[in-house]
Order: structure tokens, then sequence, then C-alpha cells
């Protein structure tokens, strides 16, 4: 069976592992990132190295980005030396980042005046998902090239949902870190109440992950939480562009999102404090620094 070709571009904490499973599953894989470093093990195992992304686009059939915001899509897929720069009917491009769902739109329009086809496809999962080839992805785009796409896009994920049109996978995307986030507040509430009425965290966790607070956060979450573990799972600093990104289009389409913006106010203490880089569930500890305390 024909393997198509895929361009990968971006092997970051997502992509690389995202380009592994690519290759794992056979498909010939090219790879372009702002520092050939971080591809270096994927070269190794077989990917082949393109110095822009217009190198990595012209052989392949698919080009899939996963880099890090709206304006990095622009550059990578509309700038010098960028995609667009390769465009020929049939290409199809997927990009994966998480990004303006306007801003997606534009892009494909512009794409298809050069015959290039755009999917949105942002992904919910986060590293682990990547690495397990578990992520649940939300596209957006024609129904056909959708299908087309589909068996790549079933090597990167469990689930695999045509959302709409070209935009609707973005903006799914947003509303699914609406929701995320406030289950990450509900958690550090919740744990931050416990803690200061002297409960015991890890029998506190036993009771509620089997009751209706149960969720996907507090099983992940909340035992890093009890432990002290605030390494990210998913870092503060990307979780505030998601959310910056959310309230950008929230107020565009003229939907309040009051719990969301306090929730990025109190991200912003972290980020403030030099703690980008730690998890979300960090969270935490401004409740404890609310109630006096020193996390």
């Amino acid at each position: 069976m024909h393997k198509q070709r895929i361009a990968f571009i971006g092997t970051g904490i997502m992509g690389e592992p995202m380009a592994r499973n690519l290759l794992r599953a056979g498909h010939p894989v090219t790879v372009h990132s702002r520092t050939k470093a971080r591809a270096q093990a994927l070269l190794e195992e077989g990917a082949r190295w393109a110095d822009t992304p217009r190198d990595a686009a012209h052989a392949c059939d698919v080009v899939i980005t996963c880099v890090t915001d709206t304006p990095d899509v622009q550059a990578v897929l509309l700038g010098p030396g960028g995609v667009i720069e390769a465009a020929r009917e049939g290409l199809i491009c997927v990009d994966m980042s998480t990004i303006s769902p306007s801003e997606t739109r534009k892009m494909g329009e512009t794409l298809a005046e050069q015959g290039v086809i755009l999917l949105d496809a942002p992904v919910s999962g986060g590293q682990i998902g990547a690495i397990e080839a578990k992520l649940s992805i939300m596209m957006g785009g024609p129904a056909e090239t959708v299908e087309n796409v589909r068996p790549i896009m079933d090597t990167l994920g469990r689930t695999v949902t045509h959302c709409g049109p070209l935009g609707f996978g973005q903006t799914t995307k947003l509303a699914n870190q609406v929701m995320v986030i406030h289950t990450i507040m509900s958690v550090a509430e919740g744990l931050a109440f416990a803690e200061k009425a002297g409960l015991d965290l890890e029998t506190t966790l036993k009771v509620t992950t089997a009751g209706a607070a149960g969720s996907h956060s507090l099983k992940v979450l909340g035992p890093k939480v009890a432990a002290g573990d605030l390494k990210p799972a998913f870092m503060v600093d990307l979780q505030q562009k998601d959310l910056r990104l959310v309230l950008e289009y929230a107020e565009q389409i003229g939907q309040p999102l009051p719990g969301t913006a306090l929730v990025k106010q109190l991200f912003a203490v972290l980020q403030a404090q030099g703690r980008g880089r730690d998890g979300t569930h960090a969270l935490i500890d401004v409740l404890r620094q609310l109630a006096g305390r020193r996390p």
C-alpha cells in the first residue's frame, strides 16, 4: 500500500513523537525545525532533513505543521522560504498547532489561490498522548480532504473527529481549553481547601476521584499536587497562549467568558513569579498565597 510522503515542520515536545510515529508506520518523513539539533533523533531514525519549509514541502504529498502560535504558522506557510513557495494543485497542509480560528481561515484562502488545501487539526492529550499515539484530533476543512488524510491522523491519535469547515477544529480546541482550565481550577481550589482544612490529600483524592468530582485533571494532576510535583504535563506559558486565543475569539463572536478571564489572571501571577514553565496544576500555589501561605 502506498504510504503518503509527509513533511513534518516543528519537532518540539509534541511534534517529535508525532513525527516518530509516522516514521514507525512506514511513511517517508522529511522534517524541518528552527533548530536542526531538535530533529537529530528523528534524522537518526530515518527522517530526512530540509533546510526550509519550502524544501520540506517540495517532494511531499502532505505537509504537517506543529508549532507554537499563529505568527509561527503564518511564517511557515506563507513567509519567505515557506510552504506556499512549493505550492501546487493537490498539496494538502494539516496544521496541528493551536492558533487563531480566524487567521486559520485567512491562511486557507491564501493557500487555496495556489491550489493548496489547508486543514486545521489541533490536538488534545499532551506529550504522553503524542508519544502513545492516543491524541484527540479535532479537524476542520473539506470532508473529502479530511478522509484523504485520515489514515495519517489515525497513526497519531485515538480519536479523529471532523468538526466542520476550516477553522472549526481550532474553535473546538479552544472550547476544549476553556473546559480544561476550569477543571484544573476546580482541582486546585478543592485541594487547597482540603489542605487548609487539615485533610490528608491522598485520602481526599481517593474519595473524590471515585465520585462525581472525578475528572481526567483530578486523576492525573491531583496526585502530582499531593506529591509536590509541579513539573509540567502542560506549561503555564502555553496554557496562557491558548487562553489568549480563547478570549480574543470570544470577543470577536461576542461571548463573555468571565471564569476563563479570571483563571488567566491567576496564571499570570505564576508568570510574574518566573514560573511560566511550571505545570498548570501549579495554580494551587496561587490559591495558597491568597490564603497567606507560602507555597
